[in-house]
């Protein structure tokens, strides 16, 4: 049994989702790990990670007006405001997601269906640079 891990950091813009599969596939790859799993963590509280659609850029524009419908910002029924009107709502986008996602690894690759890619669910408004955490366990 072996044990890999990386950390790399996402730029993001503000609210959207960014793509990182190909990151994942590249650590997956360089680790020579042909069987086992990948586990990605998102170190924060005010995004999240997702496995969604990558081929049609619709789907994720759906899910975030979903989200920006299902708690929306500047509620007044929330307390938690020290960062501003968009923190709370970050905060509780998070706990209705993922903060990590595990993924199979079978001959040296990980195992994805056909639509499927990793995302980073930016919650916040402004941009953020986000630190992500891999681990491979495996042989």
């Amino acid at each position: 049994m072996r044990i890999a891990n990386k950390n790399f950091t996402v730029a993001t813009t503000g609210k959207g989702t960014y793509e990182i599969t190909d990151r994942i596939e590249a650590f997956v790859r360089d680790s020579e790990i042909e069987n086992g799993v990948v586990t990605v963590f998102a170190q924060h509280t005010s995004c999240s990670l997702i496995m969604m659609e990558n081929a049609d850029p619709t789907a994720r524009r759906d899910l975030e007006e979903f989200f920006d419908r299902l708690v929306p910002e500047n509620a007044d029924y929330f307390e938690h405001a020290s960062e501003g009107g968009d923190d709370m709502a970050s905060h509780i986008r998070m706990v209705l997601t993922h903060s990590s996602e595990t993924i199979p690894i079978a001959d040296g690759r990980m195992k994805l269906g056909t639509w499927q890619g990793v995302f980073l669910f930016e919650h916040r408004r402004a941009s953020h640079r986000r630190k992500i955490f891999l681990t491979i366990i495996g042989e």
